[in-house]
């Protein structure tokens, strides 16, 4: 009989719900413009068996896909797992096979050697295909239409590094997808692979180094001549994970490193950067005018997530993990090794989106989750960030001006999704997608919301008969763009 242990990632909001789904014509509240045609897809773990150690860490559940398809004024749901080699060795056994996070030292022997990725992380849509991204493996392939699960893709061999990033990022002005994999020969290793696909799915370009020290290289900046790579101390470590204990850890003692590379450029280009201890993950946008490079990034003083221990056994410090949306900048034509930063506002959050027709360029308006501790909260549900959102953000980088959404002291947010109101209209014109966690209820729903008009509320609610656990990253396709890689 399966049994999940008694631990936050297992209970309340979080307990695994193990289903796939199909409800068409969901239950709306307000009204959705009929001109929104189109679908938002995100990822999300959520374990089919209970974990073979007794624990693990959240985010190394199996990867579920769910598509909300927005058409005609009406959304359909449908949810499908991703078909990975571990899916499919653990279903045959009918249990938990693989150990632990990033570590293989632990995995049941009848598995050794096969792919360890969840698929759980993100969804992309390149070159008329559709993938789910777990960053310690290959891309699987999915049916963007149906979900089910086409297989592993590597490009027809073409991508010799055992890992691949889940923040790709997709060029609006070349189509190019520019990717890397880092512990690119195995756990704990310092090589990276960096890779340019074209939009017509060939690997066009690709280049190897080494970073100063191993760690998680969870996100990247690109621009339209660079692309930037940050080495922040959550390290990895052969032999903490030998010992059972956290592949990665936080580490203090550390310096971050950011190394700039020329789009084409080779590893021997690469030039390093390097700067006081601090913490960042994701990153909202990259761009460059001229020599001068800019990424823009949530940085805190020190560790933003808790599942990341500190590799003294120092208690996670929620203070000083209070990341602030931050614009680092970067001049080529200096010899100093160092850069400059700057507060982009006063919003403290993660979880970055942009309007993606602006990526890689200059661009004027951001989204985040946000944390507002000055508003009451009395829901019962665990936040496995860390983190308790409670607020959709905004940021004019223009003017500075920030306006957000307040969901309500019993509910908490996912990340944000942006959709264009059409293919032409102007940056930041469009709304925003989110998920909400209706912890008092036990199910979720998803909010449509004017980007430009965010405290103003809802225009309107898709309200779900069920709860959708916690998901990580996502994505929104046209129609157009869908049916085309259904029907290739």
């Amino acid at each position: 009989m399966s049994h999940f242990p008694d631990l936050p990632e297992y209970t309340g909001f979080n307990t695994p719900l193990r289903a796939e789904l199909d409800i068409t014509d969901c239950e709306v509240e307000g009204e959705i413009p009929s001109d929104i045609d189109g679908a938002f897809y995100r990822a999300n773990p959520d374990p089919k068996f209970p974990p073979l150690l007794g624990k693990d860490l959240y985010f190394n559940g199996d990867g579920v896909i769910t598509q909300f398809r927005f058409k005609d004024g009406k959304v359909d749901l449908k949810q499908r797992y991703v078909r990975t080699d571990k899916f499919r060795a653990e279903a045959a056994a009918g249990r938990a096979l693989f150990g632990a996070y990033r570590n293989p030292f632990f995995d049941d022997p009848t598995v050794a050697g096969l792919s360890r990725g969840t698929a759980n992380t993100n969804v992309l849509l390149h070159a008329g295909r559709m993938f789910a991204y777990k960053e310690d493996s290959h891309p699987v392939e999915i049916d963007p239409i149906t979900l089910e699960t086409k297989g592993n893709h590597d490009y027809g061999g073409r991508i010799k590094s055992v890992s691949f990033t889940a923040h790709a990022k997709i060029d609006p002005v070349s189509g190019d997808m520019i990717g890397f994999g880092y512990d690119a020969k195995g756990i704990a290793t310092p090589d990276v692979a960096y890779y340019v696909i074209g939009p017509d799915g060939e690997v066009k370009h690709e280049t190897w180094f080494q970073v100063p020290y191993s760690n998680l290289m969870h996100d990247f900046g690109v621009t339209q001549d660079y692309v930037i790579f940050l080495v922040v101390p959550v390290c990895s470590s052969l032999e903490r994970a030998r010992q059972g204990a956290p592949t990665f850890g936080w580490d203090a003692s550390k310096d971050v490193f950011v190394g700039i590379m020329p789009r084409y450029g080779s590893g021997a280009d690469l030039r390093w950067f390097r700067g006081p201890n601090c913490f960042c993950s994701h990153v909202m946008n990259a761009f460059n005018q001229g020599t001068r490079v800019y990424i823009d990034v949530p940085m805190s003083k020190s560790n933003m997530f808790p599942f990341f221990p500190d590799v003294t056994g120092k208690p996670f410090d929620r203070e000083a993990a209070a990341g602030r949306m931050t614009r680092w900048s970067f001049d080529l034509s200096k010899p100093d090794e160092g850069w400059e930063k700057r507060q982009l506002g006063n919003m403290v959050g993660e979880f970055p989106k942009i309007d993606e027709r602006y990526a890689t360029l200059p661009y004027r308006h951001g989204y985040l989750c946000v944390v507002d501790p000055t508003l009451p909260f009395s829901a019962n549900g665990g936040s496995i960030s860390g983190l308790r959102v409670n607020k959709i953000g905004h940021v004019d980088h223009a003017t500075g001006r920030e306006d957000s959404y307040w969901v309500g002291e019993k509910s908490s947010l996912q990340e944000p999704c942006f959709v264009p109101r059409s293919k032409t209209s102007a940056e930041g014109d469009g709304y925003i997608l989110v998920l909400a966690n209706r912890y008092e209820e036990s199910r979720s729903d998803v909010l449509l919301l004017d980007a430009q008009r965010l405290s103003e509320g809802p225009l309107a609610v898709i309200r779900l008969p069920i709860r959708l656990r916690s998901g990580l990253h996502g994505n929104w396709y046209d129609g157009d763009q869908i049916e085309a890689a259904g029907n290739r």
